[in-house]
């Protein structure tokens, strides 16, 4: 009777087993853009998929872009936080303050190439930053390529900034926006093409990669580069999960995200953004667009004048606690590092 008891009990608790093991989870990934954008259709969608195949089908995920779930693109970062949804990917400026040790690769002229500096920007959150993250489960971080202006009329030079009404898409880019003579005004990026038709904005800050989906291109005819190898600006981004719907897998699956979080998917996401600035650059010449680019020594003013920027946030990280200057020199070795 005793072994016949123990036998059932163990019968029972290899169901109880198989049944955990055999269990599905379905998460939802929410953001702002359409599924054609280089990141979701290059990166988010290529990360589902990698999921769902090393679960074996155990973890599925189901996509709404564009904000199709309610709520503003500033909104995401709660969203994925408080369990509205499960998976979010957003722009970190969108909630101004709330990254404010990330917020250093967004300083002037720190970018080279997405790839590359979204590697080293995923070292240096791993690093320095984690403590922003606290909330939720961390997938990626990752940055655009070299921002460009795209404006109705042409900008080549510094003075033709002045007094430029500009779509700047984070606190620091809008601060150097203002520090370079522009009348900065801040939205994101869904906002930027009824801006530009309807003439709330005469030019826009956003990588190439971007124009494709919003149509750019086709609204505005003058885009504005810089030379060497830093561009003028850059975005950060974020890929992350509610922390309970990670807890809730059990430790197989929890592998499985795991071993998909982290700096080879960070390069993805800015390799994706990288191929597709040149498609997009294409794309506006085959349309007769005029592409301006800065020469070095116009560059070089642009620079000098983009340095009070800098300054400033030293300053803001410095009344914050935080030692922006040791960040940044930080955020400038990984980038030297992880360049190619």
């Amino acid at each position: 009777m005793f072994t016949r008891t123990l036998l059932v009990a163990a019968l029972f608790g290899a169901a109880s087993i198989s049944s955990v093991s055999a269990q599905e989870f379905t998460f939802r990934l929410h953001q702002f853009l359409p599924m054609t954008d280089s990141v979701p259709r290059e990166g988010l969608i290529p990360w589902a998929e990698t999921i769902e195949e090393q679960s074996e089908g155990r973890i599925k995920i189901e996509y709404y872009p564009s904000m199709i779930l309610g709520g503003a693109p500033a909104n995401l970062f709660d969203q994925a936080q408080d369990g509205v949804v499960d998976l979010i990917w957003t722009v970190l400026g969108y909630t101004p303050g709330r990254f404010p040790k990330s917020e250093v690769f967004e300083m002037p002229f720190l970018v080279t190439n997405a790839e590359d500096t979204s590697r080293a920007f995923q070292r240096f959150v791993e690093e320095n930053a984690m403590d922003e993250f606290a909330g939720v489960k961390l997938i990626a971080v990752h940055t655009h390529g070299p921002g460009v202006f795209h404006s109705a009329s042409p900008i080549e030079s510094l003075e033709d900034l002045a007094g430029l009404k500009v779509r700047g898409g984070s606190r620091v880019i809008s601060a150097m926006l203002t520090d370079l003579g522009a009348e900065a005004i801040g939205m994101p990026v869904p906002q930027v093409p009824e801006s530009l038709s309807r003439g709330v904005i005469d030019a826009a800050t956003i990588p190439w990669q971007v124009t494709m989906a919003l149509r750019t291109s086709e609204i505005v005819s003058n885009h504005t580069e810089f030379s060497g190898d830093h561009g003028l600006y850059t975005q950060t981004f974020a890929f992350v999960m509610n922390r309970d719907a990670y807890e809730s897998l059990p430790d197989d699956l929890k592998a499985v995200i795991d071993a998909n979080s982290g700096i080879e998917w960070a390069g993805r996401f800015g390799a994706a953004n990288d191929a597709d600035d040149v498609v997009a650059r294409n794309e506006a010449l085959a349309n007769g667009n005029a592409i301006v680019t800065l020469d070095a020594d116009e560059t070089a003013r642009w620079r000098e004048a983009a340095q009070v920027t800098i300054e400033n946030w030293f300053a803001e990280a410095a009344a914050g606690g935080i030692d922006g200057e040791a960040l940044y020199g930080r955020a400038l070795e990984l980038v030297a590092e992880e360049t190619r």
